[in-house]
C-alpha cells in the first residue's frame, strides 16, 4: 500500500517565468496604486477640484472658440464696408466723367457741390469702418485674454495630475489667476497706432484724392 500512495504522487515543479509574470503583476499594481491620478480619486478635495478645472477649461474652451468666431464675422463686414466704399467712389467719378461730357460749362461752377457729397458720404463709410476696427481690437484682446487664462489653467490641471495628493489646495486660487509675463515689450506707440488704422488711414488718403479729382473731371 505504501508503494502505491508513493507512485500517485507527482511533484509539480515551479515555472520561473509564471513566477516573473505573478512578480511583474504585483509590482504594476503596487506602481498603479501610487500613481498621481489613483491619489487624485482617493482624495475627495483633489478630485472635486480636478473636476471643478476640467469643467472651467470646457468653458474657456467654449468661450474662445465664440470670440472666434466673432472675430471673423467682423472682419467680413470690415470687407464689405471697404467694397462698398470703392464701389460707391468708382460710380462717383464715373457719374462725374458723363457729366462733364454734356455741360461742361454748368457742372464747373458748382464741382463743389457733388464734391461735398461724396466726401461726407465717404466719411461716414470711413466711421463705420473705424467702429468696426475698434470692436474687432476690443475681441481680440479678450480672446488673448481668455487664451491665456486657458493656458493658466491648464498648467493647473497638469500640475494637480502630476502632483497627486500631495498638491497644494490652497494655492487653488493664485494659480487660475493670469500669468503676466515678467519681461517689458517696448512699442513704439505712433507705429503701433498706425498699424491697428491703416485700413481707415488708406480710405482717408483716398478720399482725398478724390476730392481734387471730382474738380479735374468737372473743369479740366
Amino acid at each position: 500500500m505504501e508503494d502505491l500512495r508513493d507512485a500517485h504522487i507527482v511533484e509539480i515543479p515551479i515555472d520561473e517565468e509564471c513566477q516573473k509574470r505573478k512578480l511583474s503583476a504585483v509590482g504594476s499594481l503596487s506602481l498603479i496604486q501610487q500613481h498621481p491620478l489613483m491619489e487624485i480619486s482617493e482624495s475627495p478635495g483633489h478630485l472635486l477640484l480636478l473636476k471643478l478645472w476640467q469643467r472651467e477649461e470646457d468653458l474657456f474652451s467654449h468661450r474662445i472658440a465664440l470670440k472666434e468666431t466673432r472675430l471673423d464675422a467682423i472682419k467680413h463686414e470690415v470687407f464689405q464696408l471697404c467694397s462698398f466704399f470703392f464701389v460707391f467712389n468708382a460710380f462717383f467719378l464715373t457719374l462725374l466723367f458723363t457729366s462733364s461730357i454734356h455741360s461742361q460749362d454748368r457742372t464747373c461752377r458748382k464741382w463743389w457741390v457733388p464734391s461735398f457729397l461724396s466726401v461726407s458720404t465717404s466719411i461716414a463709410i470711413i466711421c463705420f469702418v473705424q467702429l468696426k476696427i475698434f470692436r474687432y481690437m476690443k475681441v481680440s484682446k479678450q480672446l488673448q485674454a481668455a487664451r491665456s487664462d486657458n493656458r493658466a489653467l491648464v498648467r493647473c490641471i497638469q500640475e494637480l495630475r502630476m502632483k497627486g495628493a500631495i498638491f497644494d489646495l490652497s494655492k487653488e486660487r493664485q494659480s487660475v489667476k493670469r500669468m503676466k509675463s515678467s519681461s517689458v515689450e517696448i512699442k513704439w506707440k505712433p507705429l503701433k497706432w498706425c498699424s491697428q488704422n491703416l485700413v481707415g488711414i488708406c480710405l482717408v488718403c483716398f478720399t482725398g484724392m478724390v476730392f481734387p479729382a471730382s474738380r479735374f473731371i468737372l473743369c479740366g
